[in-house]
């Protein structure tokens, strides 16, 4: 069959090019931005030109795999981790091991990550390794091979690939699918037809009969006509594919990925809320600058209950323990006043991160950032955000957030509760579900039943935090100081009571509750003004849901001036004599991903004191898995030409295995680069072999294999012995004469196998 020209090469390039950039652009939605356009079309770019150079080299399998490894490491940089390079351009040491480590770990980020994740460090590895692989393997086969279908087959996987690790919402999803498709049909209807017309111009060539040519004319009209047709059935698929394909989810690997991190692990905030009011009442914890008038700064949103602490729900139920690494652009779609917050932390610590409303944008500032940055996780349904390393005092941050409108008791009348599924609470008092229908009376609206367990709680109770000088109050908010609230002559307590008890009572009532702690000062200063958040400024509130309005907060809390008058408040000498409620009972430490441990995690003091160890070994291993996928195709056929020997010199006749010796030797000279005419006698070859191995007895051992094939009777086992030996020996002595390189390459080479497929096809339209 003819070489194919100049044109068909670049059609070709140009119909896998366009097949592989509409998969690219599936990866849109998971990474946002341009940057995985930068890395995915840079990569096809470096593949075609691996692809072009390993044809024209004849490059086997070996050389491409090396040539790849290369290149991924040498342009890795600029185009998949930028912010590790020099300049932008060079690698550096970081660069390195952003890429090596990346093998391995940036797939597993791409899928735990909150979208977009094109801004996280090193995720951009996923759409430039993906496609430099899919292209050097794309090109290649439809550069080097003749059935086309093959190299449909890389440019396919990656189009799923990119479906797998995106999201639900498609870039284009009809529009995708049917260009891929129509790419893909009408490239290889036409490489058939051009396969097709070079046998039968090269059979015409070669028969005596001298059949003619079929009519180029005709074969442009009917490849004319199919991509018509082609064409107005994609135009009618585009037309229709939305009215009538049935809408269906779409399921894409990171929704069947677990959570990296489950907040239930770490203490709930609320344990510590009377250490702030009591320790840190005059302290500064935070300042703040752009907090409109009315917010309030979240701390923390807790909705599950097991009688001893309120905490998130460790399962994921409602969303509330679900927390996950985002970058410094969240998405978000509530509706509110938009502001932006400027954070410095003071005194506070501990990991649950200061905010409002829902994030848009979260960055840090100041000499911890880039720490603080991949340490930040954040839940998108309950606004609440953390960082794994813990704040420190000088910590900053900027944030972009939409504070929810609140709506009016006559706007919320006609708005019922939400259907949610709420964590199931338990060692709920007694006493909770009784005085919660005693409040609630014979309210038939969901405000109304709300608002009257919030006044209730908060005319009939009075107001301390325990300090000296307030009447008794214990701390906590466990079932047996619950009870005790409730049931008292007179309701003595703070927020960390009050918002648990009617936390609770509204559970009870089947209403979807949930407690918040967070900041807010008795007197706002101004969005412009900068405010200082004291200890004293804490506060816990109740939020339930309602329908088309999201989660409204409810103050139980009664007024600070609203103390029990019947009790003189007896001073106290030691303030500290207040006992905290203990703190859950010890747990193991939470199982974080390799790249989240911080110094907060409970870690052998081995571990801690070796990261540089622990990162060597990481990025050993993963250049040892990197270098196995590499080498096993050279392995592959290292088996392959082993059992291919084993049979030829086992074959049941004599002279089969006098014939496989020969034809070891010429595969041999085929691999090491001598062309050799198959399909003629014996001494042909022998003469061809004999041209680039002179000093090897090759034309003798040609004639023992003819005579023990074609003479009479069979070879005695001895003979076939004795000829395996001078095979062996010209076969050691041909590898022996080249050099190391040529070596290596013959011993990866397919060139074998592919001529004697030729040799075989060759015979059998012959025979036909």
């Amino acid at each position: 069959m003819g070489r194919r020209s100049a044109l068909d090469t670049v059609l070709d390039c140009a119909a896998i090019a366009a097949l592989l950039m509409v998969s690219i652009v599936g990866f849109g939605p998971a990474f946002g931005g341009t940057g995985y356009l930068v890395a995915g079309f840079g990569a096809l770019a470096l593949g075609l030109a691996i692809a072009l150079l390993g044809a024209r080299l004849r490059a086997n399998i070996l050389m491409l795999s090396a040539a790849t490894l290369l290149v991924y490491m040498v342009f890795g940089g600029p185009l998949a981790v930028p912010t590790t390079t020099l300049f932008g351009v060079v690698p550096s040491l970081e660069t390195i091991r952003a890429l090596v480590l990346g093998v391995v770990f940036s797939w597993k980020d791409v899928l735990t990550l909150e979208t977009p994740v094109g801004a996280f460090a090193s995720v951009l590895i996923v759409p430039y390794l993906a496609t430099l692989v899919a292209s050097v393997l794309a090109f290649s086969f439809a550069l080097r091979l003749r059935r086309a279908a093959w190299a449909l087959l890389p440019a396919g996987v990656l189009f799923v690939v990119a479906i797998a690790f995106g999201t639900r919402d498609a870039a284009a999803p009809i529009v995708q699918g049917l260009v891929f498709a129509g790419i893909a049909l009408a490239w290889w209807a036409w490489r058939r037809s051009q396969d097709r017309a070079r046998r039968i111009a090269a059979t015409t060539l070669d028969s005596s009969a001298g059949t003619q040519a079929p009519d180029a004319g005709l074969a442009r009209t009917r490849f004319a006509l199919g991509a018509g047709l082609l064409v107005v059935a994609l135009g009618v698929g585009l037309t229709t594919g939305g009215l009538l394909a049935p809408v269906s989810a779409r399921e894409v690997l990171r929704d069947a990925i677990v959570p990296p991190l489950d907040l239930h692990d770490y203490p709930s905030p609320l344990v510590g809320f009377r250490k702030y009011v009591r320790d840190e009442k005059d302290d500064v914890l935070f300042t703040v600058k752009g907090l409109p008038d009315g917010a309030r700064v979240r701390l923390a949103t807790l909705d599950a209950y097991d009688g001893v602490v309120y905490n998130v729900a460790g399962d994921g139920t409602a969303g509330s323990g679900t927390f996950t690494r985002v970058s410094g652009d969240i998405p978000n779609d509530v509706k509110g006043d938009k502001a932006t917050l400027d954070v410095t932390i003071g005194d506070l610590t501990g990991v649950w991160i200061p905010d409002a409303g829902y994030l848009d944008s979260f960055h840090f500032t100041g000499d911890r950032a880039d720490e603080l940055a991949n340490s930040l996780h954040y839940n998108r349904t309950t606004g609440v955000a953390i960082s794994t390393l813990g704040l420190a005092k000088g910590d900053s941050y900027s944030m972009d957030v939409v504070i929810p409108k609140v709506l009016t008791e006559e706007q919320l009348e006609s708005h019922g509760l939400q259907s949610l599924s709420m964590p199931k609470a338990t060692g709920v008092p007694e006493e909770v579900p009784s005085l919660a229908t005693t409040y609630i009376g014979d309210a038939d609206r969901p405000l109304t039943q709300v608002r009257n367990l919030a006044t209730s709680l908060s005319q009939e109770g009075f107001f301390s935090h325990g300090l000296e000088g307030e009447a008794t109050s214990r701390a906590g908010h466990g079932a047996e100081r619950i009870s005790a609230l409730l049931s008292a002559d007179q309701m003595i307590g703070d927020d960390e009571q009050y918002a648990v008890a009617m936390a609770l009572m509204a559970r009870s009532a089947g209403m979807p509750a949930r407690v918040v702690m967070g900041f807010y000062p008795d007197k706002y200063a101004g969005a412009s003004a900068e405010q200082q958040i004291t200890g004293d400024q804490l506060h816990a509130w109740v939020e339930v849901a309602f329908d088309d309005a999201g989660w409204v907060a409810f103050d139980p809390t009664p007024p600070k001036d609203q103390v029990p008058q019947e009790e003189a408040p007896k001073p106290k000498s030691d303030p500290k004599a207040q006992v905290l409620q203990p703190p859950p009972p010890p747990q193991e430490p939470a199982d974080l991903p390799p790249d989240l441990r911080t110094d907060d995690t409970d870690q052998d003091d081995d571990q801690a004191a070796n990261p540089i160890l622990v990162t060597v070994l990481i990025a050993s291993g993963s250049l040892l898995a990197l270098i196995i996928v590499l080498m096993t195709p050279v392995v592959v056929i290292g088996a392959l030409k082993a059992r291919r020997r084993k049979a030829r010199q086992t074959a049941d006749r004599p002279a089969d295995r006098l014939s496989g010796g020969w034809d070891e030797i010429v595969d041999r000279a085929d691999d090491l680069g001598t062309a050799v005419g198959r399909g003629v006698t014996r001494r042909a070859d022998a003469a061809v072999i004999a041209e680039a191995w002179p000093d090897l007895p090759v034309g003798a051992v040609a004639v023992r294999a003819d005579h023990g094939v074609f003479g009479p009777g069979e070879p005695s086992p001895e003979e076939v012995d004795a000829f395996w030996s001078e095979v062996n020996d010209i076969v050691r002595g041909m590898h022996d004469s080249r050099g190391w390189w040529k070596r290596l390459r013959a011993r990866v080479s397919l060139r074998s196998y592919i001529g004697r497929r030729l040799e075989s096809r060759r015979r059998r339209r012959r025979a036909s």
